[in-house]
């Protein structure tokens, strides 16, 4: 039994290390998308490349889960987001969004990320789409 107390007190000590850096990771996450305004700078659907329907949108995101599509300047749409670090996804929801921001709706894969980008794809049905967005 006393070799038992030990052992258990280890593994609760390293199951609430698992979630400390599980936290950690989501406060970078959050940190990293609410520090500035994103650009759509790459967006393909089907191999064809769209980034031009994207060129005077402006995306600011908020640590609430909430986001802004800017478009010319002025908030054209507020939508959701959220992030998974652990399993490299995110999401984001436009409400009633007209094409091109009906577009980025729906769970992405981050493929590659740094604090100033994140490249993303989704599958949905026969649609494939890539994304890049840029910190401005």
């Amino acid at each position: 039994m006393k070799k038992i107390i030990p052992f258990l007190f280890l593994v609760s000590l390293l199951s609430g290390c698992k979630k400390a850096v599980e936290n950690v990771q989501e406060d970078l996450v959050i940190k990293a998308m609410t520090d500035g305004q994103w650009g759509v700078t790459k967006f393909t659907l089907n191999g064809t490349d769209i980034t031009t329907d994207f060129t005077n949108y402006k995306f600011k995101y908020y640590s609430n889960k909430t986001v802004d599509a800017i478009k010319s300047g002025l908030v054209e749409k507020n939508g959701t987001w959220d992030g998974n670090a652990s399993n490299m996804t995110t999401w984001a929801n436009f409400n009633s969004a007209v094409y091109p921001l009906s577009l980025i709706n729906g769970s992405w894969q981050i493929t590659r990320n740094s604090w100033t980008y994140v490249e993303a794809t989704q599958v949905s049905g026969a649609d494939t789409k890539t994304m890049r967005l840029d910190k401005l």
